[in-house]
């Protein structure tokens, strides 16, 4: 009989961490490095087609997807940049949760580029 050796979900899932890039937005400062930002949650999620899954999910309630950056080794760390969907709605002056220590354009910045 043939043994596994290891785990895995190693192999098949990827750790994924959501973090609140909002105040970039909010503040109008420019992008921090992604271990700089407040940790919204951490997820495994499926390695097979994870670029597309991730921009497409809902990821955390009440939040918007703006970017993501992909681990420079296999068993690295995915970074989700999310938004909080109120800026979006409101405008840059929107009340959001306070402020936390903080890609290229995300959809964000096409919409505010675009005045909607």
């Amino acid at each position: 009989m043939a043994d596994i050796c290891g785990n895995l979900w190693d192999y098949n899932l990827a750790r994924v961490v959501v973090i609140d890039v909002s105040d970039d937005y909010r503040l109008a400062r420019p992008p921090l490095p992604s271990d700089c930002y407040p940790v919204l949650t951490e997820l495994r999620l499926p390695t097979y087609q994870l670029s597309s899954c991730v921009t497409s999910k809902n990821l955390v309630d009440g939040y918007l997807y703006d970017w993501h950056q992909s681990p420079d080794l296999p068993d690295g760390v995915w970074y989700v940049g999310v938004v909080h969907s109120g800026l979006l709605q409101t405008g840059l002056g929107a009340e959001l949760p306070e402020p936390c220590p903080g890609g290229g354009p995300s959809e964000i910045e096409r919409r505010a580029g675009d005045g909607i």
